[in-house]
């Protein structure tokens, strides 16, 4: 009787360990069976709820993945709220006092998961109400970024309310001064984070009419109140409503095959369309970052902002009359110095005043002075034994040449020559330039040493060229371009002689040649695009040709309709469109305290394929898509997350075993 009471005891053992395995034991199925909430407190939905603690039970082990992340809690909270789980239950822990009759939700997105198998829960929302009702209205949209599209993951959505006066200002067309106080000065009424996608579901509403703003809250106080900070908004008035409606449900019986098709009744809610255009304003507020001398010969000054005069500098332990040449971006936030005189580079430390205008409480610009020591990155003592190094392996292979018996013709270490940078291809198009970048400030340019020949029956022949300064945004004087009236199929030398060169220290260039061919207009296509958009005639629109890495082709304006594009490169390529309200040839940010908009972004919505003699036609509405379905996912740089599903791994275990696959309830 004892051994049989043994073995029973031993068999219910095994049993019960058996049962504790996790994953699928000796080929049995796997757990696909997701969390499912059994009780909460308070209760979900409920209200007059008094409790800043939130409990919520589950029917199996379960864990939060990424809940600084994913979990968004409504109204936001001024201090970090605690979330922790443990075993079968998550305890959120709100440090804020409650409001009165206000709804709470706490969004766990997809992040509660089962402890097994990873199985996710869904987009799972709690909510309760410290009044005697609960709001149940959602809106809901995607946040882009304004200067390319791009999908803004993680960013916060919330909401203002508007007051009747409010309301009936926006739709006469009256500014809101109002709104614009509370953007800056209060919290956002109910917040959502985007997802991956840039989407967002804003939830736990109360009937009236909103504002929907996006905010990149750098500070953590829910408000704008930083200019470094992203921001989206428009003036629509969104009047949150619902109405029942039918979806279709697609049930899967495994990774490939659909098992049935359900058309399911649900609660829609509106508006769930809402598009913004996050952008961060330009920085006008002007104040000075830094000083940097990278080289001996040089040093730059960086502004945080524009301005309208260049810096004064006075030298504490130098003369610094005639002792630069100045070079400095077209808004003079940035300013290199390159110095004249050797015995002033030799100078490890530069000891100067600086008078420059800067943003003053104000708002204003006003002139500072500051003292500032520029030291050198690469001391004297430093270059001297590295000049003595190279000098030293000069000297061996000149030893080397004469044991060799070879013709020596320069007995005088000479510094480095000035290395120009010579940017075309030997294969070019009829309206590509040569361009020649000099990495000194050029003393002297000697045009008669430079030399363009075109081949014409087996003979060269001098042909015309014209030398300028490159027409580029930020180009100094040391970017030149060589334009030519280049002959499609023609061949072409490009020379240019010793001492073409001379930069301000007295280094001179090398010769250099190289061949060109210009290519025929057969080995090309041709792009022709005609965008459609309200009151184009007013309008300058600028069309660009973008690769898949965005990076600009060509760009053309839309004249008399069309942007047309020649010489284009066989291949495929993407459109963008820029509405140029400023007409100064590039895409510009927006500024919420001028009640200024970003200039507006389109993008054709496939790729356009030119093919060798082909000539590509386009027409292109503007605004045929919404804004969110404009970019191609081959150059959308923002990729949705993967989104969490239950794995299904019994439907591949039931082909395995030859037998029917279990239902998940």
């Amino acid at each position: 009787m004892k051994l049989v009471k043994y073995l029973i005891f031993l068999l219910t053992i095994t049993s019960v360990a058996s049962c504790a395995r996790m994953g699928a034991p000796d080929g049995g199925w796997y757990d696909e069976t997701p969390p499912r909430v059994v009780s909460t407190y308070p209760s979900d939905r409920g209200i007059n709820s008094k409790s800043n603690k939130v409990i919520i039970n589950f029917d199996e082990y379960i864990k939060l993945e990424n809940a600084s992340e994913k979990v968004v809690i409504s109204p936001p909270q001024a201090e970090m709220p605690e979330i922790n789980a443990a075993g079968r239950r998550i305890i959120v822990e709100l440090k804020d006092q409650l409001k009165d009759n206000t709804t709470y939700t706490i969004d766990f997105s997809d992040a509660i998961v089962d402890n097994n198998e990873g199985n996710p829960l869904g987009n799972y929302t709690y909510s309760f109400s410290t009044g005697n009702q609960i709001d149940t209205l959602e809106v809901s949209g995607t946040v882009l970024a304004a200067e390319n599209l791009e999908p803004v993951k993680g960013t916060l959505v919330g909401l203002y309310k508007l007051s009747d006066n409010q309301v009936d200002s926006i739709k006469n067309g009256t500014p809101v001064s109002e709104f614009d106080w509370m953007f800056s000065q209060e919290p956002l009424l109910r917040v959502f984070r985007t997802d991956s996608r840039g989407h967002f579901v804003i939830r736990g509403i109360a009937p009236g009419s909103y504002r929907v703003v996006a905010l990149t809250d750098m500070d953590g106080n829910f408000m704008y109140s930083q200019a470094a900070e992203a921001i989206g908004y428009n003036y629509d008035i969104v009047v949150p409503t619902c109405a029942p409606d039918m979806r279709q449900d697609t049930i899967w019986s495994d990774t490939i095959h659909i098992r049935d098709i359900k058309q399911v009744p649900y609660t829609h809610f509106r508006p769930d369309n809402i598009v913004l255009r996050q952008f961060v304003k330009e920085q006008v507020d002007r104040f000075f970052l830094k000083t940097e001398r990278k080289e001996a010969n040089m040093f730059q000054l960086f502004f945080s902002g524009s301005s309208h005069m260049l810096p004064q500098i006075k030298g504490l332990n130098f003369d610094e009359t005639d002792a630069f040449v100045v070079e400095h971006t077209p808004k003079l936030d940035t300013i290199t110095y390159w110095i004249k005189d050797s015995a002033l580079i030799n100078m490890d430390t530069l000891r100067v005043i600086v008078n420059y205008d800067a943003t003053d409480s104000l708002g204003n610009l006003a002139v500072v002075n500051d003292t500032s020591e520029i030291l050198s990155k690469q001391p004297y003592e430093k270059r001297q034994k590295q000049l003595k190094k190279e000098i030293e392996e000069w000297k061996k292979n000149l030893e080397k040449k004469r044991k060799r018996a070879e013709e020596v013709t320069d007995t005088i270490y000479r510094s480095k020559p000035l290395e120009p940078k010579y940017e075309f291809n030997q294969q070019i198009a009829p309206d590509q330039s040569i361009y020649i970048n000099i990495p000194t400030p050029i003393a002297k340019i000697d045009t008669s040493a430079i030399h363009l020949y075109i081949k014409q029956d087996d003979k060269w022949y001098n042909d015309r060229f014209a030398l300028r300064q490159r027409q580029t945004e930020n180009a100094t004087p040391r970017n030149l371009e060589i334009i030519a009236e280049w002959r499609a199929g023609a061949e072409y030398s490009f020379e240019v002689d010793t001492l073409a060169f001379t930069d301000i220290y007295g280094n001179t260039s090398n010769p250099y040649k190289s061949g060109i061919k210009v290519k025929t207009e057969d080995e090309f296509s041709s792009l022709f695009v005609k965008p459609h958009y309200p009151d184009m005639d007013s309008l300058s629109v600028i069309i660009q040709m973008i690769d898949n890495s965005e990076k600009v082709i060509k760009q053309s304006l839309v004249i008399d309709g069309t942007a047309e594009f020649y010489y284009v490169v066989p291949g495929d390529y993407y459109l963008r469109a820029i509405i140029d309200t400023n007409n100064n040839g590039k895409w510009d940010t927006g500024n919420f305290d001028e009640n200024l908009q970003p200039e507006e972004v389109y993008y054709y919505f496939e790729k356009v394929s030119c093919r060798e003699k082909w000539d590509v036609t386009r027409e292109w509405n503007l605004q045929d898509r919404p804004l969110d379905k404009q970019k191609p996912g081959a150059i959308t740089k923002q990729k949705a997350d993967k989104q969490k599903t239950i794995k299904q791994r019994n439907a591949d275990r039931a082909r395995e075993l030859g037998v029917r696959a279990p239902e998940r309830f």
